[in-house]
């Protein structure tokens, strides 16, 4: 793996880009995460693809993001870092807020060779508001250490359902930098908002409509520790509709264990649509 960063029209990129032969997947993180949330599925699937990770501006080491950000000018940078590696017919790997960013770059990106949207890529509603806006608040916090801030993500993944182990402890700290006598995370708390609310922007029927590629989404629907699933089935009905080939699966996984825990049955549904729709090498 090689990891480095990428100038995107001034802003630098940060990515993490592991060779492979039959075409290169290009992973989007969701709305607080980084390129370390897309481990488990760069593992099974590099070597057979390139497998590029990126960091979305205003997380990990890439820039920081305009004063107005938004799904729509992440995928702006999602584009040109197509054209800047000069990939022919990427295929796209989004996550949540990453979903939303891939459907608006196959909605513009002809040559997308296929898209694999993880429970993302909805009508948004109130009910995504509840669950996600009140765990924002951490982001403007400040901390004594590195220690001390997993420990206080520790306890917040603890209650979403989510195993603890050496692979969370890293992509954990890899979240939080020192700033002069304390630790603050590398986000911004109105910016990663600002990021958040273009959700409700986002129109599956404008947008889903304008894919040509064949696109595969995986719903996640298992209870988030004590709460609800974060998008209902219900809630992926424009979408569905309004895609011209799609196929739907399901996990019993929350929306977070879909990236942190190595999910077995999913790593199968890809792998059955890549081979079913990705047979030459780009």
């Amino acid at each position: 793996m090689e990891f480095y960063t990428v100038n995107i029209n001034g802003n630098d990129i940060q990515l993490a880009d592991y060779p492979g032969e039959k075409g290169t997947i290009i992973a989007i993180h969701g709305l607080t995460g980084t390129h370390k949330n897309m481990h488990y599925y760069a593992e099974k699937f590099k070597g057979t693809y390139r497998f590029i990770a990126v960091d979305l501006r205003g997380r990990g080491n890439s820039a920081e993001t305009d004063d107005e950000p938004s799904i729509f000018k992440h995928a702006e940078d999602i584009l040109g870092l197509i054209r800047e590696l000069k990939i022919e017919n990427p295929i796209l790997l989004g996550y949540s807020m990453g979903a939303f960013i891939a459907a608006i770059v196959a909605s513009k990106l002809k040559s997308t060779k296929a898209v694999i949207l993880l429970d993302g890529a909805a009508k948004a509603s109130d009910h995504q508001r509840s669950i996600v806006q009140p765990s924002l608040g951490r982001l403007s916090r400040t901390y004594t250490s590195k220690e001390h801030y997993v420990e206080e993500i520790q306890k917040i993944y603890t209650n979403l359902g989510i195993q603890w182990n050496d692979l969370m402890q890293n992509t954990v700290e890899y979240e939080v930098g020192p700033v002069g006598d304390h630790w603050e995370t590398k986000s911004t708390e109105f910016r990663i908002i600002a990021d958040f609310e273009s959700f409700f922007t986002f129109d599956p029927e404008e947008i889903c409509a304008q894919i040509d590629c064949p696109v595969l989404l995986v719903y996640a629907e298992g209870d988030i520790g004590t709460m609800p699933p974060l998008f209902y089935l219900s809630d992926y009905e424009q979408t569905r509709k309004s895609t011209k080939t799609i196929e739907t699966v399901i996990s019993d996984c929350n929306h977070y264990t879909m990236v942190f825990e190595n999910r077995e049955d999913i790593n199968g549904y890809i792998e059955d649509f890549l081979n079913k729709h990705v047979r030459e090498i780009n």
